[in-house]
């Protein structure tokens, strides 16, 4: 297939790195601009980066001399030369939510990993193993918004990631009530230990905005699509905290479930194990992976399975107020931000949403 030309949008940050290596060698896509803020336009990728490159593997040569453009003042030259962008803006959400409008209404698809149209009702929230089928409100949106090639799909945030899909595995045992408590990496903030040196030795028993977004989200991915209208989801009921501990990737979260229908704890394993998958050039071969050591997940050797883009799961337990209790984790910047968005890329090419 003719490789997709693709634009990123907030290129310099934290996520926009992530978004770089993860597409400078994708067997689809070819990165072709490169935007960010003002104070950054007209400069070399390598020079606007400067002392900020955050990732592990040096800056990928493909790009790094390629000018940086102004995300608005160079939205038609942009657009002339993408068919897509991926959005990794950190700025108001008024006005992220009108750059992406500006971008679809210009004809190219905008695939968001900011939160700014989670909650537009014509929007699909996709976790692509998950909600596929709500992929089906972009002809909806662009039937209301007269787009014929532009649109606009979000990805949630990246702390339900991973028992979201544990839940939706066990589905058919009706989850109905879940506590769950997050401990969230620091690059979830944008940030690592030289640039957050406060976090070293600390945790932070709040993240603003975190638990709403923990609790609300997956109803929206779990709704059921009524002709051109999406119906949230009335249960489970979720009550969440989220919490910042000193880890520089990976969202580790301790879940507890009661279910209508109790299931055995073989019958969980065994759903787990065998939730399916995607034939996607990001999807992992196994999605979720049930770790029968006691002490496991842990951050540090669980959270790139899959090369990132897996859900791992253990110290499955029987609880004494709820039916059962279990650790999950994700990695917070690939399965939860930019990896999640690439496959989400991908999976629009493959319904035909975006062309090649």
């Amino acid at each position: 297939m003719t490789k997709l030309r693709v634009g990123i949008l907030g290129a310099t940050g934290m996520v926009g790195q992530r978004f770089v290596t993860l597409l400078s060698h994708h067997p689809w896509f070819h990165i072709t601009s490169l935007a960010a803020s003002p104070r950054s336009a007209g400069r070399a990728y390598h020079d606007a980066v400067g002392g900020r490159w955050a990732m592990p593997a040096p800056i990928p040569a493909n790009v790094h001399s390629l000018p940086v453009r102004a995300v608005e003042a160079d939205l038609k030259a942009i657009a002339a030369d993408v068919d897509l962008v991926f959005c990794a803006l950190d700025m108001d959400k008024e006005a992220i939510k009108q750059i992406e409008i500006d971008y679809a209404a210009a004809g190219v698809a905008v695939v968001s990993n900011n939160s700014a149209h989670r909650w537009t009702d014509d929007v699909p929230m996709l976790m692509p193993e998950v909600n596929l089928d709500h992929l089906k409100l972009i002809d909806t949106q662009r039937r209301r918004r007269g787009w014929s090639t532009g649109l606009i799909a979000v990805k949630p945030n990246c702390s339900i990631q991973s028992y979201v899909a544990i839940l939706t595995a066990l589905a058919q045992y009706e989850p109905t009530q879940v506590s769950v408590t997050s401990l969230q990496a620091i690059s979830g903030a944008g940030k690592t230990f030289d640039t957050w040196p406060e976090m070293v030795d600390n945790v932070i028993p709040l993240i603003g905005g975190e638990e709403d977004k923990s609790e609300r989200e997956p109803l929206k991915i779990w709704g059921s699509l009524n002709n051109d209208q999406l119906k949230l989801a009335t249960t489970p009921t979720i009550s969440a905290t989220c919490i910042r501990v000193p880890v520089s990737d990976g969202h580790l979260a301790n879940v507890s479930v009661n279910f209508k229908h109790k299931p055995t704890r073989e019958q969980i394993i065994k759903a787990v194990q065998a939730y399916p998958g995607l034939d996607l050039p990001s999807a992992p071969k196994q999605f979720i992976r049930y770790l029968d050591e006691p002490d496991r997940p842990q951050t540090r050797l669980d959270r790139d399975a899959e090369h990132g883009m897996g859900i791992t799961m253990g110290r499955l337990r029987e609880d004494t107020l709820f039916d059962y209790s279990f650790i999950a984790l994700s990695h917070n910047t690939l399965r939860g931000a930019a990896g999640g968005a690439v496959l989400m890329a991908e999976a629009l090419v493959d319904k035909g949403y975006i062309k090649t």
